[in-house]
């Protein structure tokens, strides 16, 4: 992220032999720039003025050799090229420059569309990844989506898997993360919602972390670029639709969803939303396909599921014309669908995502489980301090595992009304359980799902065991939003 210019600049005039300046330029937050000025002259003060490449610019006095730092955030983001005039008193002048792009990402809808399939050879050799194997995605220049591409979003699917496992997702050339994307059984049919960043080379590697073949499915929904698109805005989870209400999706039938324009969703210029679907109660074997109204339906999946089953995965898709998507029922039964919205994309937001190396944050494997209350406080939650130390975030792309489990349930994750320093004082007041799921599983299960998590008004987050047993929770940071 650190950006120098080594070359001293060389004066007009041959009257003040050393004067310039090294320029030492760091990203600082999404939208910021930070930069450092050692001059060198024969006679000080100088006056200096930074250029920022944006139209805007900072006058500066330098009195001696000593680092100058200035700061400055752009109103886009883009690639910047930052200028520097030095003057001393007999009005001679050296000039340097450096470029530099903003650290922040911004979000462009895409597709969905199919890039990975190695059961039929799309994008990869038609064969099964073997164990411990890796397949490759071609991301940057793959139909429309451009070079220079900084992350993804994949919707990424295991099938066929002849063991259990896990499928890690990251950028080709990087450093393998220990942490895990998704986690399968064997003949587990298992999807799961991943922001990844893009290698170098413009590629993505798909890892089999299991000692057996699996076949490997991705689809793409977005990418992040580090320049002028969509921002992200986070909200506390809000139930969209839920058919156990009004009425089940038939078999192989389609069910719009209009994203209100309220105080939930207030910015009527969207262009994508993030959603958490759930599918409950379905009649037989099949899938949820989610895809902006208006357009044809795409060969990808969201949620895969069997009869019977609860399954629920996050969901990023673009937003037709009309402000509505629609979710298809590709099952020969009925189904039941659960609709949270968490967030959305538009270009009015300043929100920009940044990603990280995978970090864990949580893991009650090595403190304790999550319990369940017995009495009339209903249902344990921990919570995690992820924004009150910097008010820029605005919220964060997570992965949260249940493993574990004893019993039913789902994970509902929350804004939480407290500040970090109530919980540790005595004076915080007790959480509404809250009305929507983020990952849902059955006793013995290993289940993970994206989650993208606001940060609120404390920056305190809440994670709801929402169930009659304890479980174990992990939870893994991939990146941040950030508006500054």
């Amino acid at each position: 992220m650190t950006r120098d210019s080594q070359t001293q600049a060389k004066p007009m005039t041959a009257a003040n032999a050393t004067l310039g300046a090294q320029l030492h330029a760091v990203q600082s937050s999404a939208h910021g720039i930070t930069l450092d000025i050692t001059a060198s002259s024969d006679t000080w003060p100088l006056s200096a003025t930074i250029n920022w490449g944006d139209g805007k610019s900072t006058p500066v006095s330098v009195a001696s050799t000593a680092k100058v730092t200035q700061t400055h955030v752009y109103d886009r983001l883009g690639a910047y090229t930052i200028s520097v005039t030095l003057t001393d008193g007999s009005g001679n002048t050296a000039t340097g420059s450096l470029n530099l792009p903003t650290a922040g990402n911004a979000y462009t809808a895409y597709g969905p569309t199919r890039l990975l399939d190695t059961r039929d050879g799309t994008g990869a050799p038609r064969a099964k990844v073997p164990a411990y194997g890796t397949a490759k995605i071609k991301i940057a220049g793959n139909g429309s989506i451009p070079a220079g591409v900084t992350a993804v979003v994949l919707n990424v699917t295991v099938t066929n898997p002849t063991t259990e496992g896990h499928v890690t997702v990251y950028g080709d050339g990087d450093t393998m993360p220990t942490t895990s994307n998704l986690n399968y059984l064997p003949g587990q049919t298992v999807p799961n919602l991943v922001i990844a960043p893009v290698g170098a080379n413009g590629y993505v590697d798909l890892y089999n972390g299991g000692w057996g073949s699996v076949d490997l499915i991705a689809d793409v929904t977005g990418y992040f670029t580090q320049s002028q698109a969509s921002g992200y805005t986070p909200v506390d989870p809000k139930r969209l639709l839920d058919t156990r209400s009004s009425g089940t999706v038939a078999a192989y039938g389609t069910v719009p969803v209009t994203i209100p324009t309220n105080s939930q969703v207030p910015d009527t210029k969207f262009t994508a939303v993030a959603l958490n679907v759930t599918v409950t109660n379905p009649g037989s074997d099949g899938h949820l396909t989610v895809y902006p109204s208006g357009q044809s339906l795409p060969t990808a999946s969201n949620v895969n599921f069997t009869a019977g089953q609860t399954v629920a995965n996050s969901v990023i898709v673009p937003v037709g014309a009309d402000g509505r998507i629609q979710i298809q029922n590709g099952a020969w039964k009925a189904s039941d669908v659960i609709v949270d919205v968490v967030g959305y994309y538009t270009a009015n937001s300043k929100s920009a995502y940044i990603p990280v190396d995978p970090d864990r944050l949580l893991d009650t494997r090595q403190s304790h489980a999550l319990y369940p209350y017995d009495g009339s406080f209903g249902y344990d939650y921990a919570l995690l301090d992820l924004g009150s130390w910097d008010r820029n975030i605005t919220g964060w792309a997570l992965n949260a595992t249940v493993t574990n489990t004893r019993g039913d349930g789902h994970l509902s994750v929350s804004q939480d009304t407290n500040t970090l320093d109530a919980y540790k004082n005595g004076t915080y007041t007790r959480q509404a359980v809250p009305n929507s799921s983020a990952l849902n599983w059955t006793a013995g299960q290993t289940v993970p799902n994206l989650v993208q998590a606001s940060v609120g008004s404390t920056g305190v987050v809440d994670f709801w065991n929402i169930a009659y047993s304890q479980t174990d929770l992990i939870v893994d940071m991939f990146g941040f939003y950030s508006k500054n």
